[in-house]
């Protein structure tokens, strides 16, 4: 039987534009995660002072009413430890230096597109599991949880060599051989819920001779054995 899924993570996010905060609240909440919207600093503070506690913030540069690196500090004044990630539209290396000086953990550019955003998002929540989307899952399975059970079962199952299938005819040059087993695999994924997975495959697929894509996805591959 697959082990129980830990609670999504819980991440704040700070964006004063409303287009932007919307597509960014999709794209995080897919990982699984629940995501709180703040539009801006006044907002934020408020959000952050309930009792449920935050896994992650997910911070604008600039907000309407103050920046981002002011935010974080009366943030960590309340609630130290907590990881921070900051989204801006500045390509300027010096503002990221700021930021990352400031104790964000890293800086997302944007435009962002969804699979990147998560991508950055799970590697600053560094220790807090995300593999398996149950929502999507039983959403996919009429809601059994038995069938969602027993479908993981036969996925991980058969992972690893369909993992060793597409790394081999990779590493030799042979797209024709992978990419069909990446397009299955990745329709396995939407069924079983692994989304963490389903992003590796895709970048994978766009790119199949990129050498990070391919290290993501085998190291997603690897988290859910």
């Amino acid at each position: 039987m697959t082990p129980a899924t830990p609670s999504p993570p819980r991440i704040l996010l700070v964006e004063d534009d409303t287009a932007s905060r919307a597509f960014m609240s999709i794209a995080v909440a897919a990982l699984p995660a629940e995501v709180v919207e703040a539009s801006g600093c006044a907002q934020a503070l408020v959000q952050a002072g309930g009792d449920a506690p935050f896994d992650l913030w997910l911070v604008d540069a600039r907000l309407g009413d103050g920046d981002g690196i002011t935010l974080l500090s009366a943030l960590r004044a309340r609630h130290p430890g907590v990881p921070a990630l900051a989204h801006t539209a500045s390509h300027d290396p010096v503002v990221h230096d700021a930021l990352r000086e400031a104790g964000f953990a890293g800086v997302v550019t944007k435009p962002v597109t969804a699979i990147a955003l998560r991508e950055a998002v799970r590697a600053a929540l560094g220790n807090v599991a995300i593999e398996w989307n149950d929502a999507a899952a039983l959403a996919a399975l009429n809601r059994n949880q038995a069938h969602v059970e027993g479908l993981r079962k036969l996925f991980l199952d058969e992972l690893p060599g369909q993992r060793d299938t597409v790394l081999s005819a990779l590493r030799r040059g042979d797209r024709e051989e992978a990419l069909p087993m990446l397009h299955r695999l990745r329709a396995s994924c939407g069924f079983v819920g692994a989304s963490r997975l389903a992003d590796a495959v895709k970048l994978l697929e766009e790119d199949p001779g990129d050498a990070e894509a391919l290290a993501r996805f085998d190291a997603a591959v690897g988290a859910l054995l």
